[in-house]
């Protein structure tokens, strides 16, 4: 067992969970209200740091800020291109007082920034600046979830540089609350049924408008546990069935993708080496059910990649 890889138990730090994931849809909203649109919603994911987790640069007019969290100090961190800052602390508090606290911030740093204050791809539609239910904060917990995403990070970036066609950057998708890389066969796909809660088909449509072979990590819930995930849309003929590995990966009818419990991949002699098998293997079921030209959209491992 890799002490690299922690444990997360979602019924540890659920409520954590709950919370944090409507902090990041806060920030990332504000990312989203001041960005040029991109394609598949490029312009709107938060990206993994060497503490946590990034906007990266937001424009604002000529002027440039970006929003930080902390999962070291456990602060939210706002710093702007003329080097101001404002930061807070990360503790059990409400949704409503984040909301508050973070334009708060933004004001005195005079970005009038406006989004609008509902989740998305969550059930539970409570405006953020109403929201008193969620306020939960484990600090441990929260570490642990940065540990896991740092490590993720680097494993999926691995994988993506064996792609020579087009693939996405590794993305943290506050909707969804889950880390991804997509690769991309060249074509385009059938329009997308959409569907999903408080999410525009539009926005879904854009999204998956080519054919897909995605995967990452998602911290798990509604019952199901932490796992890395791999699929393909649109879903070729065959695909539930495709022979894949590592033994301990399965396809899961529910979530209509491949699933490798995280809990046993931490525990596997090596962790980083089965999680790449794992996102070849998937791929490649992808990829050959789907006819994609592999010889023209791939190259070999290099010296530099971490080991399959």
């Amino acid at each position: 067992m890799s002490e690299r890889w922690p444990e997360l138990p979602l019924e540890a730090w659920q409520d954590t969970y709950g919370t944090l994931h409507r902090w990041t849809q806060i920030v990332g909203k504000v990312r989203l209200a001041q960005s040029p649109w991109v394609n598949h919603s490029w312009h709107v994911p938060l990206y993994v740091t060497s503490r946590g987790l990034t906007t990266s640069p937001i424009p604002y007019g000529d002027r440039t800020f970006q929003i930080d969290f902390d999962f070291f100090l456990h602060e939210l961190v706002i710093n702007t291109g003329e080097g101001q800052t404002r930061r807070f602390g990360l503790r059990p508090m409400s949704v409503a007082e984040f909301y508050r606290a973070i334009m708060a911030a933004l004001t005195d740093l005079g970005l009038a920034v406006h989004i609008t204050p509902r989740p998305c791809e969550l059930p539970d539609a409570t405006r953020f600046d109403q929201d008193t239910e969620h306020a939960s904060y484990a600090p441990e917990y929260v570490h642990r979830l940065w540990q896991i995403l740092a490590h993720t990070d680097r494993i999926l970036k691995a994988f993506r540089a064996r792609f020579l066609g087009k693939v996405s950057p590794v993305h943290f998708f506050w909707g969804s609350f889950d880390m991804a890389v997509t690769r991309f066969s060249g074509r385009t796909a059938p329009p997308h049924p959409g569907g999903v809660p408080h999410l525009s088909d539009e926005v879904v449509r854009d999204a998956y408008s080519h054919e897909v072979s995605s995967a990452g990590f998602w911290p798990g819930g509604n019952g199901v546990q932490a796992a890395f995930y791999s699929y393909a849309y649109p879903e070729p003929a065959g695909y539930k069935t495709y022979s894949i590995a590592p033994d301990m990966a399965s396809y899961s009818n529910d979530l209509r993708e491949f699933v490798l419990p995280y809990q046993a991949a931490r525990q596997a002699k090596d962790p980083d080496a089965t999680l790449l098998t794992f996102l070849q293997s998937t791929y490649e079921a992808a990829a050959d059910l789907g006819h994609w030209d592999r010889a023209a959209l791939e190259r070999a491992a290099t010296a530099h990649s971490l080991h399959a």
